[in-house]
């Protein structure tokens, strides 16, 4: 996987294009250049150079103020966080190069761009060690399909300064550090588990109730361990300490985010701008998943095999020999594995309403379903259980010519999207699979050496093209 990744590296678009594109960047250059959160000059910059020159971005950024007074900027900080490192190395690039070093230029740029791809494959990389210890076996062909057949591919390289791959990483990397802690709950593996909660909000919010399963599965835990205990009254207090340092220090780890909302909004909360946006009792719950022009399973198909296949771990899964050999010090047993599976369902249950509950929840303009990348892990999981449900029913040939047309709806309309051949505001079915099934496979080569040639090509089509 890793040089499969190398190898695609010459397909990350390096620029910065879109709104939210704009917002997570903007943090980068306040931070390190302006040493403030006053985001004007970030923004007139892009719409001077395009990529905020419309009225709605104008309207929206520059023209509106939050309740501090300040243009308002609805991204939270973690992404820019995680670029950090990789912005320090485009300004050296940039100084080495004798480019312009003002923090705007191509090398910084790229560099943001790159960051989010690496951050994709650590995500798909944990992906696979989770899938590994649940499930034991099919881990790293369910994790290419899922890479492949989900928006993830059009994140980490078509648009990746969105924060999606990095939410996929941070999602990732919770659920890696619970499974591995959750046996004995150790001060150490409780505050690295708090240190990873608190980045899962601070790259995108609604990741913040990914926290619920790990907190269900201590609860449980808790009870187990009090029960069997003949002194509850002296159990509960070592179970209590690591209750609450967990707690502290995510709040601790969290405590930037909430400066940068101080200083941006005048208070320690995202602006009322975004608040107001929310309807909680998700009205939209199913058709974030169902609607035939923007849910979930008419974009990615792959994502409902892989929560059927979550599905079938939750009702009669069971622990592999291969997964209990590769970690015999943290085996998870059959119940468990049924276990971690309804938690994990809790999960998407969650996204979903969530993503249910956003005025904005048709993500209408954007690629896919973009808020559920963040069940990136969990759809490896599912995918590699159902992989292994069926390898005993069902010819390889079979399966691998199902994911292949799974992935290569994904593809489809990733091409159909960056070329303007379909309404980027929603999907229409029939003829979305016209394109990608009788028309593409034949233009395909072309496309993609144009892509990697004359990228620029493609930037700016119109809708006729």
């Amino acid at each position: 996987m890793p040089a499969l990744f190398v190898l695609l590296l010459p397909a990350v678009t390096t620029r910065v294009n879109a709104s939210d594109e704009i917002q997570f960047f903007a943090w980068l250059h306040s931070w390190t250049f302006d040493r403030d959160v006053d985001f004007e000059n970030e923004y007139r910059y892009f719409v001077a150079a395009g990529p905020g020159n419309n009225p709605g971005f104008i309207e929206t950024f520059l023209e509106t103020t939050n309740e501090a007074g300040r243009h308002p900027n609805f991204a939270p900080i973690g992404s820019a966080v995680l670029w950090l490192p990789f912005y320090a190395a485009g300004h050296l690039a940039a100084g080495l190069s004798g480019g312009v070093t003002d923090g705007f230029s191509h090398p910084y740029v790229a560099a943001a761009a790159y960051g989010s791809a690496f951050y994709g494959l650590a995500a798909l990389l944990l992906s696979v060690s989770i899938a590994r210890r649940l499930v034991g076996s099919h881990h790293r062909v369910a994790t290419l399909a899922v890479w492949f057949g989900t928006p993830l591919l059009f994140y980490m390289y078509v648009a990746p300064v969105f924060a999606h791959a990095c939410s996929a990483f941070a999602v990732a990397l919770f659920l890696w550090i619970w499974l591995r802690v959750r046996h004995r709950w150790t001060l150490p593996g409780v505050i690295a588990l708090g240190l990873a909660a608190a980045l899962l909000p601070m790259v995108r919010e609604q990741d913040a109730f990914v926290v619920v399963a790990p907190a269900i599965d201590f609860t449980r835990w808790a009870f187990r361990r009090l029960q069997a205990s003949g002194s509850p009254d002296r159990s509960w207090r070592p179970v209590a300490i690591r209750a609450a340092v967990g707690v502290v220090i995510a709040l601790l780890a969290y405590a930037p985010q909430l400066f940068a909302y101080q200083a941006l909004n005048g208070h320690p909360g995202p602006t009322v701008l975004v608040a107001r946006k929310m309807t909680w009792s998700s009205p939209h719950f199913f058709e974030v998943l169902f609607s035939p022009g923007h849910g979930l399973f008419l974009w990615t198909p792959l994502a409902l095999v892989a929560l059927a296949g979550l599905t079938w771990l939750a009702i009669g899964g069971r622990a592999d020999a291969n997964a209990r050999r590769a970690f015999p010090d943290t085996a998870v047993s059959s119940p468990d594995v049924r276990w971690i599976a309804v938690l994990l369902l809790v999960v998407v249950v969650l996204q979903t309403w969530v993503s249910g509950s956003v005025e904005s929840w048709t993500v209408a303009g954007a690629f896919g379903q973009r808020r559920f990348v963040a069940l990136t892990p969990i759809l490896a999981v599912g995918l590699a259980a159902l992989l292994q449900a069926t390898s005993t029913r069902l010819p390889r040939a079979v399966v691998a010519a199902a994911l292949i047309v799974l992935v290569w709806w994904n593809v489809g309309l990733m091409a159909q999207f960056g070329l303007h051949l379909m309404d980027r505001q929603r999907l229409t079915l029939v003829e979305n699979a016209r394109v990608t099934f009788v028309d593409l496979p034949m233009r395909m080569p072309s496309l993609v050496v144009r892509y990697l040639f004359e990228r620029e090509s493609f930037y700016g089509l119109g809708r006729d093209y």
